[in-house]
């Protein structure tokens, strides 16, 4: 992993054992971490990520998560490689000197490097997201803010430990920041063992295979990754053409917004340039991404990999469009000290539009759009003794159609597990009155948008205050190819009573009272293919099981059911007999554009 060091590009099958050794040493830390930290964040919703990088920076194995970029280099411009020492351990959570390598401060970066015979050769890697960091209100990252200093302590990369020895005052001064030392103590305490194991893991391996060896495997690694990617990226998007896609972000919980992300990808002989210049200004509140180039590079090597289980998530998916183009002061480029806590919102945006290039160079044989997941959280003392509790935690959406498959229900961005509700109902006082699917919520389409969900949840303590995040609502996920957008959801307070009302999707410091029911109503995922297309059976099946109503089966799918449920044959073929066809690929609002009419209908 140091190009310094002579290297020997091993054969084949040695590099696939390589690599199955890397995978299993990855997975071993990411064990440890889940297994012995204090937070359910990172312990039960497994908000994290061990990675391997080269000693210059390069990634050697890597996460499918598309949300942050280049991790470790800010720590090498910070310290150079002489003045690195075995023992050492750097930690990070600064999002504007990383330029997006971490995305928002909630989210910590450790590592520590790796020698052999006095030689750097590696780094192992660990990064989670913490409960809280200080700043204005408690879970730092909340809806509220309207500056990164109201988000947490920043820290610039820093030497944590120094040759195996902590530095306590750093270290105390940091916990000291937090409203729950404890989990700030024992997570630091869990990430930094992950990165110990790591680095012991790659001693082993440098020793049982030898550093030239070890080192030309990596190389041989990253370079078919990035020859399959360019191969694939030059062939889904051929030289001379230019595609442009936008999306929108609903606001930013200050009033503003809508605020619109633009791409225009272009192919030419030298490459690929991706302009995202055109892109709204920065918001004032806090859905901000300091988007970094490697994020769209992320996207479509997921995309374009994904049967591809031998290639690695690794730099050579990271670089293959090395001409990005951003503008300082935009939506995913602002400048310091905007706020980026709730930056997931504008990112899954960048997802979307990237998937809307896609879409536009495959003829529609791509995914829909998917909802980015729903958050609120609760905050109060606790009954029994008077100390603060925070409820915090993403809940899922509807996943887009795929040209093969339904999008998936319900589901919280990529990695993470749904938090139990017995461990919910037994650290906070709430109780989970109804957890189930939400019925219609995934776009109609020959494969159906994932569904969203549906939660009620109780208060059981006076004087709680709630925040509340949820986007895709006047901008649900569009369909694709003849298939519907998902159908937008709502948070209420009080649902049935005469107190009921509807509340604001992006809010800080909701006012409770013991009692009160907060339902939430997830977004679905945009369909794929035209709704009359799904063979009558599964419409029926989907039906009988909670996932698409009577009504919606009749009006958007051309389905007409008998009072038992079973398929009215006839009805069900003059229903279909009425067909229209759409008038362009993507779909919103009940209205189908092709590209061009839906980039103009996202500058207006």
């Amino acid at each position: 992993m140091d190009r310094s060091v002579a290297q020997h590009v091993p054969d084949a099958v040695t590099v696939e054992i390589i690599k199955g050794a890397l995978r299993s040493a990855q997975a071993e830390c990411e064990a440890l971490l889940e297994r012995t930290a204090m937070s359910p964040v990172i312990r039960e919703k497994q908000d994290y990520f061990i990675g391997f990088y080269a000693a210059d920076g390069r990634l050697v194995t890597g996460t499918k998560l598309p949300l942050f970029g280049d991790v470790l280099r800010p720590i090498l411009k910070r310290f150079p490689a002489e003045d690195i020492r075995p023992g050492d351990i750097f930690w990070y959570n600064d999002c504007y000197f990383s330029r997006g390598g971490v995305s928002h401060t909630s989210d910590q970066v450790f590592a520590t490097p790796v020698f052999v015979d006095g030689q750097l050769v590696a780094f192992a890697q660990s990064w989670a997201h913490f409960r809280d960091i200080g700043g204005a209100w408690p879970g730092s990252n909340t809806p509220g803010t309207e500056s990164i200093f109201q988000e947490g302590i920043i820290v610039p990369p820093v030497r944590l430990y120094r040759e195996g020895v902590l530095n306590t005052d750093l270290f105390e001064t940091f916990v000291r920041n937090s409203r729950f030392p404890l989990h700030a103590r024992g997570d630091t305490r869990a990430l930094t063992a992950a990165v110990r194991l790591g680095e012991k893991r790659l001693e082993e391996l440098f020793a049982r295979f030898g550093t030239a060896k070890l080192l030309g495997a990596v190389d041989a690694m990253i370079e078919q990754s990035s020859r399959v990617f360019r191969r694939r990226l030059k062939e889904l998007f051929p030289d001379g053409g230019s595609w442009r896609f936008a999306d929108r972000v609903d606001g930013d919980g200050k009033g503003g917004g809508p605020f619109t992300v633009r791409l225009t990808l272009t192919s030419h002989d030298k490459g690929f340039t991706l302009d995202t210049t055109e892109s709204d200004a920065q918001a004032k509140g806090p859905i901000n991404f300091l988007m970094n180039p490697t994020v769209p590079n992320t996207v479509f090597g997921l995309y374009l990999m994904a049967d591809e289980p031998g290639a690695m998530m690794n730099e050579g998916l990271l670089t293959a469009i090395e001409d990005v183009r951003t503008k300082d002061g935009t939506i995913i480029q602002p400048v310091f000290p905007a706020p980026l806590g709730q930056r997931s919102n504008t990112l899954a945006r960048v997802i979307s539009a990237c998937l809307g290039l896609i879409s536009q160079a495959k003829g529609g044989a791509s995914p829909a759009a998917s909802s980015i997941y729903t958050i609120y959280t609760l905050t109060g003392r606790q009954p029994k003794d008077g100390s603060l509790f925070y409820k915090s935690g993403g809940h899922g959406t509807g996943q887009g159609a795929r040209p093969f498959a339904d999008g998936l229900d319900v589901i919280y961005y990529v990695a993470q597990q749904n938090y139990p509700i017995e461990f919910l109902e037994t650290d906070m006082p709430v109780r989970i009155r109804t957890y189930a699917i939400r019925c219609d919520s995934g776009g109609p389409g020959r494969w159906r948008g994932g569904c969203g969900m549906v939660r009620e949840m109780e208060i059981l303590v006076d004087g709680a205050t709630l925040n509340t995040r949820m986007d895709n609502v006047d901008n649900p996920p569009w369909g694709v190819n003849g298939g519907q957008s998902g159908r937008p959801g709502k948070f209420i307070l009080n649902p049935g009573t005469p107190e009921e009302r509807e509340l604001p999707r992006l809010a800080q410091g909701i006012a409770t009272k013991r009692g009160d029911v907060v339902r939430m109503e997830s977004t679905g995922g945009g369909g794929w293919g035209h709704p009359f297309d799904r063979e009558a059976w599964r419409v029926r099946q989907e039906v009988l099981g909670g996932f698409i109503s009577v009504e919606s089966a009749r009006a958007d799918y051309g389905v007409a059911l008998t009072p038992d449920r079973a398929v009215d044959e006839a009805a069900t073929e003059a229903l279909r007999a009425q067909r229209t066809e759409p008038a362009g690929m993507f779909h919103r609002h009940g209205t189908y554009h092709d590209a061009e009419s839906w980039w103009k209908a996202m500058a207006s």
